[in-house]
């Protein structure tokens, strides 16, 4: 596979409708749970925004400055899918120019960025707008509904280096067709290793934020859980 569209598709073509990715929060009680299909509609909202909606494409660079979580796994998603060269995920560290085209950016971390179009996420699990939004900023979660949810941009053929160490990651990692893949995200917060690499190996994620070691065997038990990647390692 060269792209990561591609991966995305292959990896929820067998059943679109089981849970691909769900997100828990221990520290704020959180449970988001993506199906294929839904995941898929929102990358694809996400890539025609950054497309129909911004005029970006191949070449253009992303910035984005997201915690681990479901909806930061539609933003990164959507950047590769439209094409975007290069998703950055620190802010401007000096020099001349914009970073980047376009930044998503969590609402509390608003104040770090002042480059590009800018979208700030709540990153509420309904994914409810925000309440207030930071000045220069648009709120994605509203900004995004309006977009198809089906994108039918060029097919990007770019990526195969990137694809290339997702799936060489998932060997790493152990991670096989078919597993439940149970990611501690403080131990793994490469993009590579908590989306891409479960993705190329066809398996499905629940990735855990402010994981509570206390609970880890009960949701092992609780979403079937195959293989733990924690911050010790695989």
């Amino acid at each position: 596979m060269d792209n990561v569209s591609g991966l995305l598709s292959d990896a929820i073509a067998a059943d679109p409708t089981r849970p691909q990715l769900t997100f828990y929060d221990d520290r704020t009680g959180e449970r988001t749970e993506l199906s294929g299909a839904t995941l898929a509609n929102w990358v694809a909202k996400t890539a025609n925004l950054l497309v129909d909606g911004l005029g970006l494409g191949p070449g253009d660079r992303s910035l984005v400055l997201l915690p681990q979580h479901s909806q930061t796994a539609a933003v990164l998603l959507g950047c590769w899918s439209a094409g975007l060269a290069g998703v950055l995920t620190c802010p401007p560290t000096g020099g001349t120019g914009p970073v980047a085209e376009v930044a998503f950016v969590a609402a509390a971390r608003a104040g770090e960025v002042d480059t590009g179009d800018r979208y700030a996420l709540g990153l509420h699990p309904l994914g409810l707008p925000l309440r207030e939004v930071p000045p220069g900023y648009l709120d994605f979660s509203v900004e995004v509904r309006a977009f198809g949810d089906r994108f039918g941009g060029v097919r990007v053929r770019e990526q195969a280096a990137l694809c290339a160490d997702a799936t060489r990651r998932a060997a790493e990692l152990g991670i096989g067709a078919g597993d439940r893949v149970l990611v501690d995200a403080a131990g793994h917060p490469d993009p590579v290793d908590w989306l891409l690499a479960p993705l190329a190996a066809k398996a499905t994620t629940v990735l855990c934020g402010h994981l509570d070691p206390a609970r880890l065997s009960a949701r092992v038990a609780t979403e079937r859980v195959t293989r733990v990647l924690n911050q010790s390692g695989p």
